[in-house]
């Protein structure tokens, strides 16, 4: 083949997909449409090898404030609304989209009615747009959108993004580009709201923590710049404990979203990025009214600023902010599987199935495995609260014919009480063995059961899935992975 036909080729194995991210967030609520180019990467004289070659923002909404009805309710109707008005103006439709994903971050995700308004989000927004939220999934998807895994990929140092809103501060360190730790604080700039001059609202966790620091505010209060400087000055202490710049206080393990875990104390921070909200104020300090925004934001991103720990490291700046978050959901959440799986057109997509992770162990004694399959299917079938279950595995111990046979044999036994045959059986290795064994599956299990059976994607036990129809002539399908679906 000559140079020029092998890249007329290549370019015929090209697809441009669309993809919204929707952030509804403490503080605000944006969209942003992006278009991914799908390629094939491989020469014509080897197996398909489709990816992710680009991404390309060509439309952010306005940033509204989180509409709120109540203080435990997120008004739904004005959510949907903002909604449909920025589709409007991007020129979108919900048919026209393939893949992305609508999250609802920070204390937005504690509301009563979240998973109500990402169910209803989801449906009106595409059938490929996923509800997910969670502080390890946010973490990430914030500090790819600040630009935290290239720099720390550039500069082969270790990065830490601190990603402040306004309910929660997420982490994600980064190790010379590779992911190396996430956490979640609840830091934020909207945990003491001020109205009239007044504080009008104080996150209880919060005034727990200020009052054990000997700070006296309470809800009422005339708003004091001085004492909440004060407050602001030890939020931005915390941060720099989490990222290891000062030794831990007694207090500081408490201030973890949902008791979350900590980045290791032996990670050491070398470079910083700041995004979200406050991260404007970090970057870029202003004069004005402290309390425009009816918050501490602006005092807590000047404390931030101020903070002799962060001067201790280099500060890069971050190529997103405040729209950090969602960019990095509208660009960042979908992976290909492709060119030798297996699935059934009829089935996809398919939305929030729940990972069943069989260990590398499970894996080479295949005498145990099928039991220990049958039990870890029943921990999510028994209170029909799912109705699909994704088995995962590894597959690098089963590459032979002969052995995806056996690997085949072993989870068909372990799903021989797995009787509900109106949905299919999804199946998720690592290793590039997804048709063979999706094949295997199919023969074992009979040709009425559905088989899915994709490759090339890494989940962990308690995952969430959603794999989208068919995109690159019907070579791979567009899998998100998400963990934690809600924040509570």
């Amino acid at each position: 083949m000559l140079p020029s036909e092998a890249l007329e080729w290549r370019l015929s194995m090209r697809e441009v997909i669309n993809s919204v991210g929707i952030d509804i967030g403490t503080s605000t609520t944006q969209l942003i449409f992006s278009k991914l180019t799908i390629e094939n990467m491989a020469t014509s004289y080897t197996v398909p090898r489709i990816s992710i070659v680009d991404t390309q923002v060509v439309y952010r909404s306005a940033i509204y404030f989180t509409p709120l009805d109540a203080e435990s309710n997120i008004d739904s109707e004005r959510v949907k609304t903002i909604v449909n008005d920025e589709y409007a103006k991007a020129g979108m439709k919900p048919e026209d989209l393939h893949t992305g994903a609508v999250i609802i971050t920070g204390e937005t995700a504690r509301k009563d009615n979240a998973d109500e308004v990402l169910s209803t989000l989801s449906d009106m927004a595409g059938d490929f747009v996923v509800a997910t939220a969670g502080p390890d999934l946010e973490s990430v998807l914030s500090a790819r959108g600040a630009g935290t895994d290239y720099i720390s990929n550039e500069d082969r140092k270790v990065v830490a993004n601190i990603d402040v809103g306004g309910g929660t501060s997420n982490i994600a360190v980064f190790d010379r580009g590779d992911l190396a730790a996430t956490s979640c604080l609840d830091i934020g700039g909207r945990l003491v709201k001020v109205s009239n001059g007044k504080i009008s609202y104080i996150y209880e966790k919060l005034a727990e923590f200020i009052e054990e620091k000997g700070i006296s505010i309470r809800v009422g209060d005339v708003a004091d710049r001085k004492s909440l400087r004060k407050v602001a000055d030890i939020m931005a202490e915390q941060l720099a404990m989490a990222v290891n710049l000062v030794p831990k206080d007694a207090y500081h393990k408490k201030l973890y979203t949902n008791d979350g875990t900590p980045v290791p104390d032996n990670t050491r921070i070398e470079g910083i990025t700041f995004s979200g909200g406050v991260a404007d104020i970090v970057y870029n300090p202003t004069e004005e009214d402290e309390f425009i925004y009816g918050d501490i934001g602006p005092i807590l991103g000047k404390a931030i600023n101020d903070c002799e720990a962060f001067s201790s490291i280099k500060r890069y700046d971050a190529a997103e902010t405040i729209r950090a978050t969602v960019v990095g959901a509208g660009t960042h959440t979908t992976e290909v599987s492709g060119s030798t799986i297996r699935y059934e057109e009829n089935c996809l997509p398919i939305k929030n199935i729940p990972v069943a992770k069989m260990s590398e162990d499970d894996e080479k004694n295949l005498k145990t495995f099928s039991e220990k399959l049958a039990a870890k299917i029943e921990i999510f079938t028994s209170t029909d609260a799912y109705d699909c279950v994704a088995v995962a595995i590894s597959g690098m111990h089963h590459t032979a014919f002969k052995d995806i046979q056996e690997l085949g044999r072993a989870i068909s036994d372990g799903l021989e009480s797995y009787c509900k045959f109106d949905f299919p059986v999804v199946v998720i290795c690592e290793n590039d063995i997804g048709k063979v064994l999706g094949n295997t599956l199919k023969i074992m299990l009979g040709s009425d059961r559905k088989i899915i059976c994709i490759d090339n994607i890494f989940v962990k036990d308690g995952d969430f899935v959603d794999i989208g129809e068919p995109v690159a002539n019907g070579r791979v399908v567009p899998v998100v992975t998400k963990t934690l679906i809600f924040n509570r």
